[in-house]
Parts: C-alpha cells; structure tokens; sequence
C-alpha cells in the first residue's frame, strides 16, 4: 500500500479519533489517506492551537492526542504545544511533515532540522525515511508516548517517502506495559515511618491524577485520616470535600496549607512533579521525613532529597499501604489539621457581593456553583490561574485542568474544544484577555465542528500577572498594558453567544444559560 496509508492504517491501529491540525502541501497524500479513513481530520487555524487540542485530549483520556503540521513554520508552531504536553506529562504524538529526502542535504526552502528541533521537548522522535519504519515507528511513538511518565513524541514524514509504496503491514498494540509493584521492604519502611509519625500530611501531585490512583488515595486517606494538599495539577486526587483535604499546596491569600506542611513529621508525597512546583516552595529543610512514592525516582534536587523512594505502580502502593495501616490499627489524630480546613473551606466559600467591580476571586465561587462536579474546567495560564488553582474547588479527578509545567498561555480556547470532544460533560475555558487573544481564533473551529462550550474571558487590558509581580517587585510596571476589541461584537462574528455581565446576579444567570445550551458562548468579565 502507499506509506501514507500504512501510516493511517497505524493510526487507526492505535484508536486515533482526531488528528488536529493546518494541511500543507509537502502532508498533501497523508491528508488525504486521512479522508479515506475513520478518524476525523479537524483543520484548524494555527498549529500551536493543534497541538494544545491534542495536549488536553491526552490528559482527559489517557490516550495520545495527534497534532499535524508541514514542514517550516508549521513545524515550529506545533512546538510550543508539544513542549507543554511534554512537561505537563500529557501523551501526545505530533506528525510533521518534510520535503523530499533529495535535498535534505542542502539549504532548502523552508527546509529546517525538525527532528533535531523537537530533540529536548519530546521523550522521542525520529524521521520516517524509508516507508519499511513506519509501523513500527508509529508503534514505538504511541507506546513511549502513553507509558508512565506520558509525554510527546514526533515522526517526520518526508514528502517522497508519504507517496511511495511497502508492503508492511501495522503492528498491534498490546496491553500497555504496567510498572512494577513496590518492593515489600521498601514498603514496610513506608509503614514504619507511617506508625512512628504524629502529624503526618500527603501532598498529590499531577501522578496521582493521571495514573488513576485516586481510588486507591481516597480509600487511605479516608483509612488513616492523613490530610491531603494538592499540587494544581493534582486538583481533584482526593474531593475537595473530603474533612482531609488542605485545597491547594501553594495557598495564596490563606496560609493555612503551608501552615499544615511546616508542623508535619511526615510528608508523604504521591504523584509528585518538580516542573510543575518547585519543592523549594514548600519544603523548608527542617529535616522532616519525606516519602516519594512515584513511577520514577526523584530527581536529584537541593530541596527534595527524599528519605525514602518508593517506585512502582502508585494504585498499588496505595493499595497495599491501605492494607497494612488497616492491620496495624494505627491511628491518627486528625484535630491538629481540623482547624487549619475549617479556616481554608470559610475562606473560599465567602458569598461574593452583588455589587461590582468583579475580581476573579468573586467570580469563583458564582461558577462553582452552577457547574457540576463532573464538567470541566480549563484555565489558561495567567494571574487567574493562581486564583483557580487556590480558590476553586474540585471534586473529581480530571476536571480542573491546569498547565504548570511549561504553563503557556492559550492553552484553554483550545483545549476547550478537545475537552468538548472527548467528554459528555459541560466545558468551561476560563482566560484572561492576553491569552485569550493568542489563541481565541480555534473559536471558528469550535463552530465549525459542532463543538459548543463556554468561554469565561476575564478583561483587564494587561498583562496581570507580570504586573503583580513588578509592582511587588518594584512598585511599578511596565510593558504589560493591552488594548482590546469589543469582545461583544468580536463574539457575534463569530456567530456565538456574548454575555457581559456588570453584577453577581447577571453573571449567574449569564452562566446558567450558556451552560444549560450545546451552543458555544463568550461570558466577559470586566475586572476592577
């Protein structure tokens, strides 16, 4: 068969849905061995807004998200997508496209080392130069792309080689290659640390969510009453509900959580990522014993050197764990942390006034409430980040999505409508004016495949978290202000609902009608 369709045929192989992505001439005979397939080829208006579709669809789904460029620039736009999937340890697999391998050796029109380029932002990526690799490339791509750590990986697919003819045929995936269970030594220190401490404390990082384990938490939290701070990426591992979780590691305006880290013996981490929080931030060096339990061994950092590595499989660590506290009958007090919560759960619940201006931290609770626990919320990277992470609770695993390894901007427009996809659930995309406007354009996407979900556009006409920083810094800023159009009528262009709410109780209703429809919609918040 032609490569292209071998490549397709692989695709399919692998359970692709989507392949996100901006056609281009030298990926002409892939798109159209596409058409000819089951998966569905979604055009959209710039490559970096592919690879953060495909980056979202591998969180929510545990499956590789594919994101599609030509060679050049539309190589180079993917990067930056790609790059927070790897970091964010999202699985995802970017397709390039090439010239023909003749003049590869030369200075060529938009000619440009890919693989080489996508060398550090991918666990790994090869060139597919002759069409007898490709299945098994393709395979190899999948396979690292969603083992435990997921991440990004590349094939670039030369011109010639897409249009050429092999008789190989695509392998199959296996069952995915399961870690380890931990070692019974290892695990019996675990315990012994458990039983001698008093104040033990769990922070959940984005490894508890992403592998699933959160059953297994929730069963050994709810067994010993240890209480849990969450990374934001970890949001969700344990219910926010539970009378043992802290909300968030780095707690803003309410210390309690940092207060809780300090005055623990133990701190057991589970799932947790130095590139998405540094450990300098919550670890004060006092000595205090400290678990990793992780598919990998920490990395070697001044401010994370663990007492105690446990590598394996984290739902059955857990699991086992949960065992053995359960025989032991070791109990915690758990009034050291009580009113630590009870000052983090009032602090968050205040009742926003009906009165304007907004701040996003009025704003929280308002879309707390008309969401459900199961719909999702994606935030884009900015000063309301902060406040979502802090300040928004949330109950289940994989519906508060936060980028904070690379933590790029733009992500959520986009990702809004991978998100839309892969799940029943109501969608909201929450974004701050700069990076709306970086990526804003995918709402013609959205519209044009059916997608509908609900963007919450917080305005402030700058850049405001680099602002904050400068005035703390300096007390002043600079280079941060923005201008920006009319959003309402930027959203009638578009064809979609706009709401510009002034109040608490507009934004309700504003809120709960763009919710209760399958219509895309804008929701501006001005704020102070």
């Amino acid at each position: 068969m032609k490569a292209s369709d071998l490549l397709v045929r692989c695709l399919e192989g692998e359970g692709v849905e989507y392949v996100f992505g901006v056609p281009g001439e030298e990926t002409e005979d892939l798109l159209f061995s596409l058409r000819d397939s089951d998966i569905g080829f979604i055009p959209v208006r710039h490559e970096q807004g592919a690879a953060f579709m495909a980056n979202v669809h591998g969180r929510l789904t545990g499956e590789a998200g594919v994101c599609l460029g030509t060679l050049g620039p539309g190589a180079t736009n993917l990067m930056t997508g790609v790059a927070d999937a790897n970091l964010d340890k999202a699985p995802l697999v970017a397709i390039t496209g090439q010239g023909g391998l003749e003049r590869l050796h030369k200075e060529s029109h938009q000619a440009l080392d890919i693989v080489q380029m996508f060398e550090p932002i991918t666990k790994w990526n090869t060139q597919l130069n002759d069409p007898d690799i490709i299945a098994e490339s393709v395979r190899k791509a999948f396979k690292l792309a969603e083992y435990e750590k997921p991440g990004a990986t590349h094939l670039e697919f030369p011109e010639d080689v897409a249009g050429s003819d092999t008789d190989t045929t695509p392998i199959d995936p296996r069952e995915r290659v399961r870690l380890a269970s931990p070692n019974p030594e290892l695990l019996q220190r675990t315990q012994a640390f458990l039983e001698e401490a008093d104040r033990p404390l769990i922070i959940a990082g984005n490894g508890a969510v992403r592998t699933d384990a959160t059953t297994q938490l929730r069963e050994f939290v709810q067994t010993t009453g240890i209480p849990v701070a969450s990374t934001y990426m970890g949001k969700g591992a344990i219910s926010d509900r539970s009378p043992q979780s802290l909300l968030t590691l780095d707690s803003g305006d309410h210390q309690e959580a940092s207060d809780a880290i300090e005055m623990a013996d133990l701190i057991l981490t589970v799932g947790y990522d130095i590139a998405e929080h540094d450990p300098a931030g919550w670890n004060t060096g006092a000595g205090t014993v400290i678990v990793h339990v992780d598919s990998e061994p920490a990395e070697v950092y001044e401010a994370y050197n663990p007492t105690l590595e446990l590598v394996c499989d984290l739902s059955t660590a857990l699991a086992k764990l949960t065992e053995r506290m359960n025989e032991s009958e070791t109990q915690f007090d758990e009034t050291w942390y009580r009113d630590l919560r009870a000052h983090i759960v009032d602090d968050i619940a205040t009742d926003p006034s009906g009165e304007g201006p907004f701040t996003v931290r009025t704003v929280l609770p308002v879309l707390r409430d008309v969401m459900s626990d199961n719909d999702v919320l994606i935030s884009d990277v900015g000063s309301h980040k902060i406040q979502i992470a802090q300040n928004f609770p949330t109950y289940e695993p994989n519906t508060c999505i936060i980028s904070n390894g690379l933590a790029s901007m733009g992500i959520s427009v986009p990702g809004g409508i991978a998100a839309d996809l892969a799940t029943d659930a109501e969608v909201v995309a929450a974004t701050g004016d700069g990076g709306f406007l970086m990526n804003g354009v995918e709402i013609e996407t959205a519209t044009r495949v059916g997608c509908g979900y609900t963007i919450l556009l917080f305005t402030d006409d700058d850049y405001g978290l680099i602002s904050e920083k400068q005035q703390d810094h300096r007390g002043e800023s600079f280079g941060t202000e923005l201008t920006n159009p009319d959003f309402m009528t930027l959203a009638e262009s578009f064809g979609i609902a706009g709401y510009r709410p002034e109040e608490r109780d507009e934004l309700d209703a504003a809120l709960r009608d763009a919710l209760a429809t399958d219509e895309m919609s804008l929701i501006e918040v001005p704020l102070e």
